[in-house]
């Protein structure tokens, strides 16, 4: 199949691919959609996790891992949770929401959940703005506002953006993560030493300074940069290149006397299954290729961030740059040992790495999935109308909605 953008271009004579003139011209508000786009994608991955936790009948962190536990003072303070008992409606995230309420309060939403819930749809969405903005730069076609993306942009220019959206969002989250790594309950329980969550970031982040919030950076900037590549690239190179090659190829082998009509008067239109189906297994897969690469990194960052206690008390001293960059340095080369130790112990490094891989992919599957799913449905939504796009076949046209 080959794409070209007239009726008149026919650079095969087997196929071709038509994209009908644009009878208006795109929207020039890109950034305000692209925005828009973003922040509903990450609005259905909180609410997607949060209805697909209650069916599993586990908590949203165990289904889904946001980036903010936002749950972790009502979990604190819940009885049941906190004397391990058998799994009950009460420890879902709504009981644990419920006993909180009852015992702080409607204030408890303000206070206490609403801080969490924004950082992480903020974070989302700056990586899916972020990811539309880049994608627009690197290739023409994908800055124009359509709902059907002609040519469909390369897997290496997928990746590129995915991959430097991730690497913005690991820098605007590195609070967001230094915060979540030093967050202890009971900090909080009777406003013992934070009154809420908005007072525990403001004190911590001018407690532990620029230091402690790039402390393990690192690891986050390969994970994000790396995972989002693969995952942006995996989901685009299915839900578009593959869909395409599916719908020629299944169409065209189609017999001749199946096909009503002259030679001049046949039309095919997909089931209208086909590409909602392209659309959910590409957010499985992107979804997998990311957790090959998050996966690993995240069980190395669990080691390395119980080690920033000790960093930040030395921070308090006012030691010099030269000094803290070698504590740094340190700490980074005590992680690797203790990796090294536990490989060992588990039978070597990809048995360690991926340990309960499999597990931890289908539980954050069905959210990553609908997310992505949302995120090209509300990106259609605001894309300008245009006329059906055609692959033409063998005397017939193929029409793509």
């Amino acid at each position: 199949m080959v794409l070209v953008h007239s009726e008149n271009a026919a650079l095969d004579s087997q196929s071709k691919f038509v994209a009908a003139p644009n009878p208006r011209p795109p929207q020039q508000d890109s950034r305000s959609s692209n925005a828009a786009t973003g922040a509903s994608a990450a609005g259905v991955r909180a609410i997607s996790s949060q209805l697909i936790a209650l069916y599993f009948r586990a908590p949203v962190k165990a289904f889904f891992r946001t980036r903010v536990d936002y749950l972790a003072f009502a979990r604190a303070i819940n009885p049941q949770v906190q004397a391990n008992q058998r799994w009950s409606w009460r420890m879902s995230s709504a009981g644990l929401l419920a006993h909180a309420v009852r015992t702080y309060g409607w204030g408890f939403i303000p206070n206490q959940l609403l801080p969490p819930l924004l950082a992480n749809t903020s974070v989302g969405a700056i990586l899916y703005t972020s990811y539309l903005q880049i994608l627009g730069r690197l290739d023409k076609p994908s800055a124009e506002l359509t709902k059907r993306v002609y040519p469909p942009p390369p897997p290496t220019k997928t990746f590129a953006a995915g991959s430097a959206a991730g690497a913005i969002q690991s820098v605007v989250a590195a609070p967001l993560d230094a915060l979540s790594v030093r967050f202890r309950p009971t900090d909080m329980l009777d406003g013992r030493v934070y009154r809420s969550m908005w007072q525990y970031g403001y004190l911590k982040t001018r407690e532990i300074g620029v230091r402690g919030i790039l402390a393990g950076w690192s690891l986050s900037f390969v994970k994000d940069s790396l995972g989002y590549g693969f995952f942006f690239a995996t989901f685009e190179y299915i839900k578009s290149q593959s869909y395409y090659a599916f719908v020629t190829r299944y169409y065209g082998d189609l017999n001749r006397w199946y096909l009503p009509g002259d030679n001049h008067d046949r039309v095919i239109r997909p089931h209208y299954a086909i590409e909602p189906s392209f659309l959910l297994v590409a957010g499985m897969a992107a979804s997998v290729a990311q957790q090959i690469i998050h996966h690993p990194i995240s069980l190395v960052q669990d080691i390395h961030y119980r080690s920033l206690a000790i960093l930040d008390r030395k921070n308090r001293l006012h030691v010099p740059i030269s000094q803290s960059l070698r504590l740094y340095m340190a700490a980074y080369h005590k992680t690797f040992e203790q990796c090294r130790s536990r490989a060992k112990r588990f039978g070597g490094w990809r048995s360690w790495l991926y340990r309960r891989f499999v597990w931890n992919t289908v539980r954050q599957v069905p959210s990553t999935s609908a997310g992505l799913i949302i995120f090209e449905l509300v990106r259609r939504r605001y894309g300008s109308e245009v006329e059906a796009a055609r692959i033409e076949q063998d005397g017939y046209s193929i029409i793509l909605r």
